[in-house]
């Protein structure tokens, strides 16, 4: 067996996060992280859009008056996005494969991913909202949109904010 060669120190990353890894290291890690991420973005947007597909032939989908119907028709073009979003870094990743540009490929995923989670979001705040509204009534709906954008409102910005701030006290994220 031979001996694994590693490039000389000056061109290893270990300063920031400790890790003792080269660009394309990080890079190779990064796209798995991002792979996996994309996986689960996947798996609830197909989710959402067979829900949504099969509403359309229900009897009740009849029963929906015009503002449900019209949010329908924006949830379904909303998750043909999502789902298109999610794909975009796999395309993208084949338009560039073996030419060498991974550290540009998961900068550029990075950024899609984003964007697929806050449509993903909208999406299923949408959903949620259309299910009440049809289900329950307009005002329900409405007290599950408002409370669905605040749970996100949540989870997106008040929750890093506490588990940065903990860590940069030094503590420990398990007592959050």
């Amino acid at each position: 067996m031979e001996p694994e060669v590693r490039p000389p120190a000056a061109e290893r990353d270990d300063l920031v996060d400790g890790r003792d890894e080269t660009r394309n290291e990080r890079a190779d890690r990064n796209w798995e992280e991002l792979l996996q991420e994309l996986r689960v973005m996947q798996t609830g947007t197909q989710i959402l859009t067979g829900f949504l597909l099969a509403v359309a032939f229900t009897p009740r989908f009849e029963d929906m008056d015009e503002f449900q119907r019209d949010v329908y028709v924006v949830l379904v073009a909303l998750a043909a996005v999502a789902t298109i979003l999610a794909l975009a870094p796999v395309a993208l990743h084949r338009a560039l494969f073996g030419r060498r540009r991974k550290p540009e490929l998961v900068r550029v995923a990075a950024r899609i991913v984003v964007i697929d989670l806050v449509a993903i979001s909208a999406l299923t705040i949408g959903v949620t909202t259309l299910i009440v509204d049809f289900t329950v009534n307009r005002t329900a709906g409405l007290i599950a949109l408002v409370a669905s954008v605040v749970f996100v409102g949540v989870l997106w910005l008040v929750l890093p904010r506490l588990v940065r701030r903990e860590a940069a006290r030094g503590g420990s994220v398990d007592r959050i």
